[in-house]
């Protein structure tokens, strides 16, 4: 376990070395909340709420997805590609750690930087530019505390996923691109699942994207009851439970069919 630690501490302090490309970034997040906050404030008009949810509650929305995904998203299906097709994957796999853990420790410990000095520091200037509102409540920090842990646990396994199948196709950044497009469109980022049609929500309750985006960001705009909230992160628990099955068979006949294309 201690070399895993290790991997995160590593990952913590490359990230660093780079922090700067992080502080304009906050800039570039707040630019985009920027553009929702008015575009929404147009849509709602004059109405108080639009399918359950006020306009401050849609301003909070939207700020807390977009810092989210700050510290749920990384690059590992990129990384892994290009490991795989360059032949690093080969020495890889003769280390004594589990590449897949490895991985996503290293995600990890991207995740944990990229919390601490860019979604704090951006929802604070977020939070005095835009009305956004913050419960103090601890219950809704804790469940969400939680349900955002999930979140980076079902992308990491999205992207473990999609970075996998280079093992078989050689070149999936096609397939990278649209997974990104996928997960940013069916997790809510986007588009809370509430404004979703009806069919489409349903089809939504059997996939794992909601898990990313949406859960979370309901449960800290209290668009859940505490109720829902439990029995949305119980959801999410199922769902990385569930990934492990595909991740491990994927795997399992990926190193069976690898091939060095570089190295």
């Amino acid at each position: 376990m201690d070399k895993y630690l290790e991997m995160i501490r590593i990952r913590f302090l490359m990230m660093l070395a780079y922090r700067t490309n992080y502080y304009t970034g906050i800039i570039i997040y707040s630019i985009n909340i920027g553009a929702y906050y008015f575009l929404w404030t147009a849509i709602y008009g004059e109405k108080q709420q639009i399918v359950g949810l006020s306009v401050a509650q849609m301003t909070t929305y939207v700020a807390i997805s977009w810092m989210a995904r700050a510290f749920y998203f990384n690059n590992l299906d990129r990384e892994m590609a290009l490991e795989i097709m360059e032949g690093k994957v080969a020495t890889e796999l003769i280390r004594p750690y589990n590449y897949l853990v490895m991985k996503t420790m290293q995600g990890f410990g991207e995740g944990i930087f990229r919390l601490f000095l860019f979604s704090v520091p951006g929802f604070v200037i977020v939070s005095f530019i835009f009305p956004v509102k913050i419960s103090w409540d601890p219950s809704v920090w804790g469940l969400f505390s939680i349900s955002i842990l999930f979140s980076f646990f079902i992308n990491t396994q999205l992207n473990l996923l999609t970075g996998i199948t280079t093992f078989f196709l050689y070149n999936n950044a096609g397939l990278i691109r649209a997974k990104r497009v996928v997960i940013d469109l069916f997790s809510g980022l986007l588009l809370p699942i509430s404004f979703f049609p009806g069919w489409a929500q349903a089809a939504m309750k059997y996939l794992p994207f909601q898990g990313i985006s949406y859960i979370p960001s309901m449960i800290f705009t209290k668009g859940f009851s505490h109720e829902q909230a439990v029995a949305a992160i119980g959801g999410q628990f199922i769902w990385v439970i569930i990934l492990i099955l595909p991740i491990q068979l994927l795997w399992y006949f990926a190193k069976k069919q690898l091939i060095i294309q570089g190295g």
